[in-house]
């Protein structure tokens, strides 16, 4: 870990991450099996070829970056297309406070969490990848960590206020090309790493469609999983049986997958009638990630004036 002085602060060399309005994916790792799927430390290197795109991924002496670790990558991601949709300046090195990010993304904030959060972070610099995916229109075969560097940042007292992040160029690009799509919140209620790749996968290539149909074999490759594809079918039909994903039905038939919306995109709906009142329930049930309570509030008001 690298400390950074707290007189940094003062400096106007980095983005600091405001309140966003909904979370955002990068397209390029949603498409590409990027980021490991074990539970457990990934010490493999993994491969992977497809359509004339190539990924060679290599850990460091902490494993490979997993799709839990991704979550840092997505809440800051949000906070950059954020902040460029409304024609603020961003920078592709990103700061933040710990508690906001385990906060936003669904995450108790226990002692334990906060050493966890770091072990992602090494994990981030530590995997080396190369590849020629495209981003922002650019296609260069690179070989790069996922973050470029992280550091805490320390007051006088040595005690941690926030956490500051360098990404790639890769994945800043995607930011700067609008390369990102809008995940559900409750994306990170989903512990299994398949799962959350499923959804992934469902996103990027369901999208706004009424359905998008892939044979198992297929899937298993975008999945980037060496299980045998008996094994898995049967995590595919567990799956089907609770049918949890977000925003997305998942069902079986033979060797083919199919994923279906459960309802209109969230965009296309009206919006929800408003009682007068703003109680504690709305606003709870309002609140998105950052917000104060006052602003949910106003949010909440304006809306009720829009429904009339």
């Amino acid at each position: 870990m690298k400390l950074l002085a707290a007189e940094r602060l003062k400096q106007r060399d980095f983005f600091l991450c405001d309140v966003f309005e909904s979370f955002k994916d990068d397209a390029a790792s949603m498409e590409h099996p990027v980021f490991s799927l074990s539970t457990k430390p990934d010490f493999r290197v993994l491969k992977y070829e497809n359509n004339g795109y190539s990924i060679e991924i290599k850990p460091s002496y902490t494993g490979l970056a997993t799709i839990h670790d991704k979550d840092i990558l997505v809440y800051i991601a949000s906070h950059l297309m954020s902040a460029k949709n409304k024609g603020k300046l961003i920078n592709k090195t990103v700061r933040f406070t710990a508690y906001d990010y385990l906060v936003s993304t669904n995450k108790q904030t226990g002692g334990i969490l906060y050493k966890r959060f770091e072990e992602a972070l090494d994990r981030l610099v530590g995997t080396v990848i190369k590849t020629n995916i495209k981003t922002n229109g650019e296609e260069i075969t690179r070989v790069f960590s996922l973050i470029d560097e992280w550091g805490a940042i320390e007051n006088k007292d040595k005690k941690m206020i926030a956490i500051e992040v360098k990404l790639s160029d890769w994945f800043y690009n995607s930011i700067i090309g609008n390369e990102v799509l809008s995940i559900d919140s409750e994306y990170f209620n989903l512990r299994k790493p398949t799962e959350r790749r499923l959804y992934e996968l469902a996103r990027k290539h369901c999208g706004n469609q009424t359905a998008w149909k892939i044979k198992l074999d297929k899937l298993q490759l975008k999945l980037g999983v060496t299980s045998p594809i008996r094994k898995l079918r049967i995590n595919i039909i567990e799956i089907v049986k609770t049918n949890h994903l977000p925003e997305y039905n998942i069902s079986i038939e033979g060797d083919v997958v199919i994923f279906s919306r459960k309802a209109p995109p969230k965009e296309n709906k009206p919006p929800e009638q408003l009682p007068v009142r703003v109680t504690e329930a709305t606003i709870k049930k309002h609140a998105r990630p950052g917000e104060s309570k006052q602003q949910v509030v106003d949010r909440v008001r304006k809306l009720k004036q829009a429904c009339k």
